[in-house]
């Protein structure tokens, strides 16, 4: 168990389920002692000395926290293995070339190719006789399955099939930057872009514009780090590029055709399941390698006939925004940087109408102007 206190709250994370939660100070205190072995009656008579509630109220509420802990410590269940054989043929192979990489992506059906290809077809280059890595994506007993350069990664079953396409990011992103997943603070269900000194990290409700903002501010001048999956890394605590293109809703073109008319005749895809119609726009940034210090968190919306409006929130509405669509990693080293680390940056929430208002606010925001 980690706890950092973060303005007059605390956030615990547990190891065991790698969860994390914001308490009161009072539950804190309970959670340490107990925490350090201290019995319950010595846990009751230690709050009792420090506050005005009575003891019959303090004993229900450490028997509260210490089920709590041990709801927390209970262990998930096992994922059963089981045999998987890997098709002989295979419905389409495609070839990707990140930086210096090609990677030779095999799919055994047309399902398994949409579910990837698209955020990635702007990467494609022409069949080839070396490559670097061999991924393998196919369908057994109904669950989409990941071998990568002939090691099992997993099975997913088809309503869990978003958890396939970030393990199938992740093992992008460990290969082009080297790194295993160990060595990576989190990802985060955002949008990145870079001044070419930092980066900024943009997140918000889906259809709030993130996306759309993120494709503006390209336009104007910024550079596109990654969309919808940012990894940091534990080490330097950077937030590293990551290669798909940017997704585009149907109701974002009529703003951005005029700056990019190459979506007019871009492939529209329609995911059900999200219950959304995307087309992709490929990142004006063809290298893969940049990473760069993130200070600065912003919570983005597009409302029309919306005034501008921008202002720091608190840290802690901004972690309980945060943290459930983020990947954050299990290991408690690693969990402990993720906090101090969150703990140091500034959160804004932006809402804008006027875009061109939007791109000078956020050039404010990387000039500390705000």
């Amino acid at each position: 168990m980690l706890i950092k206190n973060i303005e007059d709250k605390s956030i615990v994370w547990f190891e065991d389920s790698n969860e994390y939660i914001v308490v009161e100070p009072i539950v804190s205190e309970i959670l340490n002692l107990v925490k350090n072995g201290t019995n319950r009656e010595e846990v009751i008579n230690s709050i009792a000395e420090k506050t005005k509630i009575p003891k019959p109220t303090i004993a229900n509420l450490v028997d509260d926290v210490t089920s709590l802990i041990t709801t927390s410590n209970s262990n998930p269940k096992e994922i059963k293995k089981r045999h998987i054989k890997k098709p002989e043929i295979f419905y389409k192979t495609v070839f990707y070339k990140i930086n210096d990489l090609i990677f030779k992506i095999d799919f055994a059906t047309e399902y398994e190719l949409y579910l990837v290809h698209p955020k990635f077809a702007h990467l494609e280059i022409s069949s080839v006789n070396k490559y670097d890595h061999n991924f393998n994506v196919f369908n057994d007993k109904n669950d989409t399955a990941l071998i990568v350069d002939n090691e099992f990664i997993g099975l997913w079953s088809h309503d869990k099939v978003h958890y396939f396409q970030g393990k199938f990011s992740m093992k992008i992103v460990e290969l082009i930057h080297q790194k295993t997943e160990d060595e990576w603070m989190g990802v985060f269900h955002a949008s990145a872009i870079s001044n070419e000194n930092e980066a900024m990290l943009f997140l918000g409700d889906s259809g709030n514009g993130k996306s759309t903002s993120l494709a503006l501010l390209q336009a104007g001048g910024f550079t596109c780090l990654a969309d919808d999956f940012v990894p940091v890394a534990i080490k330097n605590k950077e937030v590293y590029s990551f290669p798909s293109a940017i997704s585009i809703k149907k109701n974002s073109l009529e703003t951005l055709l005029p700056i990019y008319p190459e979506l007019k005749t871009s492939a529209e895809y329609n995911f059900k399941r999200l219950n959304k119609i995307v087309r992709y726009l490929p990142p004006q940034n063809s290298n893969y390698t940049k990473h760069l210090p993130c200070k600065n968190l912003v919570f983005i919306k597009y409302e029309k006939d919306s005034g501008l409006i921008c202002h720091k929130i608190s840290n802690l509405n901004a972690f309980e925004q945060l943290v459930p669509d983020s990947w954050l990693s299990p290991i408690k080293e690693n969990a402990k940087v993720f906090l101090d680390w969150f703990s140091e940056l500034n959160f804004y929430q932006l809402t804008y109408s006027d875009n061109n208002q939007m791109i000078t606010t956020v050039s404010k925001i990387f000039d500390n102007e705000l």
